[in-house]
């Protein structure tokens, strides 16, 4: 009983270390702008949209990129300057943003719709609806991202970096271990069919 109740505290302290202040993050949020939008709906393919992103994933995001355990020079310099309380007001801000969806091609949507909801087992590639849910919005409480609506270049590069382990910041592997089972097509098509999940 006193391992649950201890648990149960445990949940209950770190939710509470994630609730940051929307107003103070979207005040903190000016020099992200420039490559995110003031919105988090960022019109550049190279950058992530942010919006409606969980709080805990953006949180680890750019703790990662503070310690340099996500190596991107543009990112160090810009999250440098956030302590630990701004963060958690940047993410609750950019987290209670509406991501933009776009239309999807036909020629992706088999391909993608497939692997999205079942998994390819000839590959032993899990169904990435597991972690990410169903509309694409992720398990925000686990810490898993949003998916749905994020840029088809973005995407497919961030998948092809966790292929090659220039990009290793997962949990446990994870995304590494199943990417490194799919295939160039595999990958561009789930990126083209996720920007229109929702």
């Amino acid at each position: 009983m006193k391992k649950i109740i201890g648990l149960a505290l445990a949940v209950l302290f770190s939710n509470h270390l994630l609730a940051g202040d929307i107003a103070k993050g979207q005040a903190k949020s000016g020099t992200c702008a420039g490559c995110h939008a003031v919105d988090g709906n960022s019109p550049i393919a190279a950058n992530p949209k942010l919006a409606g992103q969980g709080e805990k994933y953006l949180i680890k995001q750019l703790q990662d990129f503070k310690s340099k355990t996500r190596d991107n020079a543009i990112m160090f310099g810009m999250v440098n300057m956030l302590n630990d309380e701004d963060i958690a007001n940047v993410a609750a801000y950019y987290s209670s943003q509406k991501i933009q969806h776009a239309a999807v091609d036909e020629k992706h949507i088999e391909t993608a719709e497939k692997l999205y909801r079942g998994g390819d087992p000839d590959r032993d590639i899990p169904a990435c609806i597991a972690c990410h849910g169903a509309k694409g919005n992720g398990i925000s409480t686990a810490g898993y991202p949003a998916i749905g609506g994020q840029h088809p270049e973005y995407t497919i590069s961030t998948l092809k970096a966790f292929r090659s382990g220039a990009r290793s910041n997962d949990l446990n592997g994870v995304m590494q271990d199943i990417v490194a089972k799919m295939s160039d097509k595999q990958i561009e098509a789930l990126g083209y069919y996720l920007v229109g999940l929702h």
